[in-house]
């Protein structure tokens, strides 16, 4: 798709409309992605009222796209449906488990994506939440989501205000592996990451964090290891409330 080439992340958005129809066409067009045993574990929360995205706001930092989008977007991994339909049908359900959320989990993040293309691809703009499984707490609230329904992506969609420019993104030949997985050694990691080490305004962040190295940003400011044990910690509380794992 020539348009993932342009691809960017959108957080200012005009206030035309986006219409309920074309919302969903674009969703049912995405129901054609790839699905374990073709059984869709997923289900989407669409939000436009004013006072729900506000309510959803302190879930994630109270980014400011969550209230300015005309449209905020809850992918949830969805086994209750499932489950529900299982029992309807004398069938018993075995789906409380670990692995079945990484199943509806992929599910729905598979969805997401391909939703994101097909969106994109006709002029909308939308920027990935990743606080979602940061706060899962308050979105389960806020959405009044059941047992078995757990939130794992977000989306904020309209059309775009802005024209961002294109973010860095690392060599192809980092990430491909030939056959078995081939380790980093540290002339790889300079090669591979030198290019985004070097741009103009990662020199600069660098700088005015008073940081040594661009990496000691996102160690110690952005993903920081105390804030990561915090927060999976309050996952795995979400994941036994909505009844994945004990």
């Amino acid at each position: 798709m020539e348009s993932l080439k342009r691809r960017r992340t959108i957080r200012k958005f005009s206030q035309r409309e986006l219409s309920n129809t074309l919302l969903k066409e674009l969703l049912s067009e995405a129901e054609r992605t790839p699905t374990m045993g073709n059984l869709q574990l997923y289900s989407v929360v669409v939000t436009r009222d004013a006072d729900r995205k506000k309510k959803l706001a302190p879930a994630h930092f109270n980014q400011p796209m969550v209230e300015g989008a005309p449209v905020v977007l809850t992918f949830c991994a969805d086994f209750r449906r499932t489950s529900l339909w299982a029992k309807q049908r004398k069938a018993e359900p075995g789906y409380d488990n670990f692995l079945s959320f990484m199943n509806a989990a992929t599910d729905a993040l598979l969805y997401c994506q391909t939703f994101c293309n097909i969106a994109e691809e006709t002029g909308l703009g939308t920027c990935f939440l990743g606080t979602t499984i940061y706060c899962p707490d308050a979105i389960i609230d806020a959405l009044e989501l059941p047992e078995l329904v757990m939130p794992v992506a977000t989306i904020t969609i309209g059309w775009p205000d802005e024209l961002p420019a294109l973010t860095d993104r690392l060599p192809i030949e980092s990430i491909l592996h030939e056959e078995v997985y081939e380790d980093y050694t540290p002339e790889r990691i300079d090669l591979f990451y030198n290019e985004k080490e070097n741009l103009e305004e990662n020199k600069h962040f660098v700088e005015i964090n008073n940081k040594e190295t661009l990496a000691q940003i996102f160690t110690d400011i952005r993903y920081r290891k105390s804030d990561n044990e915090t927060m999976s910690a309050t996952l795995l509380n979400a994941l036994k409330r909505q009844g994945f794992i004990e």
